[in-house]
C-alpha cells in the first residue's frame, strides 16, 4: 500500500469507527474511536490465533510499521494539533494563571521525570539515565488528549486554562528534556549527542531548543499577523494560518529548535492578537471553524492509530505486571508535579484542595508519549519502555479521560478560590 492508500484507509476507518461510537457507545468522540480501534485490534489478534494461516497479524503489523507512528505524529500531525489547540487559548486567560502554568510546565516536568526515573530504575534494574529518559517521555500531559477531554468536561474556566496551558507548554518542554536525556543515555546516536562535555552540551541543547522555538514561533506569528492585517479575504487568511502551522513547524525542525514550542507560541499569538486586531468577524468565524475541524479530524485519526499500535507492542505476563506498577508510579509522579508548584504558590494566592486532585487525574498522557517511546534507539530496554508507555497511555485516556468530569463534580467543580 502506498501512502495515499494508507491515508485513505485511516480516514475511512476513523469515520466508520466514529459512527459506531456515536450510534452505540456514545462516548466522547476521540475516546470512543480509541476504544473501537482497540476492540477491532483484539478481534484481529483473536482471528490470527484461530486462523494463523491467514497471517492477519503479520499483515496488520506491516501496515502499522509502514505508517511509522512516531514520524507521522512528531513530524506531521503534531504541529497542526498544537497550533489548533493554542489558537483557542486566550493570552488574557493564560496571563491570569501564568504562575501555575510556568511552574508545572518546568519544575513539574523535572520532578515528574525524576520520580518516574528513579522509581522505574529501582523497580526494574534499568540504568538510571535510560529510566530518566522514560520519565521524560511519560511526564508531559498530552495537549491533544487533554484538550479533547476538556471540551466535554465543562470545568471551571480558571482550572481549564491551567490544564490547557500547562499541557501545551509542558509538551514542548518535556520533548526538549527527552532529547537531552536521550543524548546522555545513548551518546552513540550522533543526532542526539551532547558533545564532549555532556552537561554543557545538554544545557546548550535545552536553551537552543526551548528558547529558539519560542523566538521562532513569536517571530513567524507576528509576521503572519502583520500580513493578515493588510488582507480582508477569509480564504486567503485561513491559508496563511495553515502555512504558518505547516511551514513554521518544518522550519523549526530544519533549524533544530523546538517545533512544538514554536507551534504553541505562534498559535497563541494568532489566536489572541491576530483574531482581535488582524481579522474581520467573518474571517474569525472561518478560521475558528477551519481549525476546529482540523483538530477533530486529526484527533480521530490519531486515536485510531493509538488503538492499532497494539500490534507494535510486545506483551508478556512479567512485562504487563511491570506496566501496572508503572501506571501507579506515573500517577504519583503527576501528583508530585502538581502538588509542589501549587504549594509554592500558596503564599501568594489561595487554592482549594480540589485543584491538586483534579489536575492530577486530568493530566492525561497520549500519542506523543507513544511516539517518543517508538523513536528511542533500539536496545534491550526499549520493548519494556514501549509496553509500559502504551499501557499508561491507554489507561490514562480511557479510565482518566472518562472519569475526570466526575472527579471534578465530586470535589465541587469550584476548585479555585479567587
Amino acid at each position: 500500500m502506498n501512502i495515499l492508500q494508507i491515508t485513505s484507509l485511516l480516514i475511512v476507518m476513523a469515520g466508520v469507527f466514529g459512527a459506531v461510537n456515536y450510534l452505540f457507545l456514545k462516548l466522547p468522540s476521540a475516546i470512543g474511536i480509541l476504544i473501537v480501534s482497540l476492540l477491532a485490534s483484539f478481534v484481529l489478534l483473536g482471528l490470527d490465533l484461530v486462523l494463523p494461516a491467514l497471517g492477519i497479524a503479520d499483515t496488520v503489523t506491516g501496515i502499522v510499521e509502514r505508517i511509522d507512528f512516531s514520524e507521522a505524529l512528531l513530524e506531521g500531525m503534531l504541529g497542526l494539533l498544537l497550533f489548533a489547540g493554542a489558537l483557542h487559548v486566550k493570552l488574557s486567560d493564560l496571563r491570569a494563571q501564568w504562575g501555575a502554568v510556568f511552574l508545572m510546565a518546568t519544575l513539574g516536568i523535572a520532578l515528574s521525570t525524576a520520580v518516574v526515573g528513579f522509581g522505574f530504575s529501582y523497580m526494574t534494574g534499568m540504568p538510571l539515565l535510560v529510566a530518566l529518559t522514560f520519565g521524560a517521555l511519560i511526564s508531559p500531559t498530552d495537549p491533544v488528549a487533554v484538550l479533547g477531554v476538556l471540551r466535554d468536561a465543562d470545568l471551571p474556566k480558571s482550572l481549564e486554562t491551567k490544564i490547557a496551558g500547562e499541557s501545551l507548554f509542558n509538551d514542548g518542554v518535556g520533548y526538549v528534556v527527552f532529547l537531552v536525556l536521550v543524548g546522555l543515555a545513548f551518546p552513540s546516536d550522533a543526532h542526539h549527542g551532547a558533545g564532549e562535555n555532556a552537561f554543557v552540551g545538554a544545557l546548550q541543547l535545552f536553551v537552543q531548543e526551548a528558547l529558539g522555538g519560542a523566538v521562532l514561533g513569536i517571530t513567524l506569528g507576528w509576521l503572519v499577523f502583520r500580513v493578515m492585517r493588510r488582507i480582508d479575504d477569509y480564504a486567503l487568511e485561513v491559508l496563511l494560518t495553515l502555512g504558518l502551522a505547516f511551514g513554521g513547524y518544518e522550519l523549526a525542525v530544519y533549524l533544530h529548535v523546538s517545533a512544538p514550542i514554536m507551534a504553541v507560541c505562534a498559535g497563541l499569538l494568532i489566536g489572541d492578537v491576530g483574531t482581535a486586531k488582524g481579522m474581520s468577524e467573518e474571517t474569525r468565524h472561518y478560521v475558528d471553524a477551519f481549525w476546529m475541524l482540523i483538530d477533530e479530524i486529526l484527533n480521530a485519526v490519531l486515536f485510531l492509530l493509538i488503538g492499532f499500535e497494539v500490534f507494535a507492542i510486545a506483551f508478556d505476563g512479567d512485562t504487563f505486571l511491570t506496566a501496572m506498577f508503572a501506571i501507579i508510579l506515573a500517577l504519583f509522579a503527576r501528583f508530585v508535579a502538581v502538588a509542589v508548584p501549587i504549594s509554592l504558590l500558596r503564599p501568594f494566592r489561595n487554592f482549594d484542595q480540589g485543584v491538586t486532585r483534579i489536575m492530577t487525574w486530568g493530566g492525561l498522557k497520549g500519542g506523543i508519549s507513544v511516539a517518543l517511546a517508538l523513536s528511542l534507539p533500539a536496545g534491550e530496554w526499549k520493548p519494556l519502555i514501549l509496553t509500559c508507555t502504551y499501557v499508561i497511555v491507554i489507561f490514562s485516556i480511557i479510565v482518566q479521560g472518562l472519569t475526570v468530569a466526575a472527579v471534578a463534580r465530586r470535589v465541587g467543580r469550584a476548585p479555585e478560590l479567587m
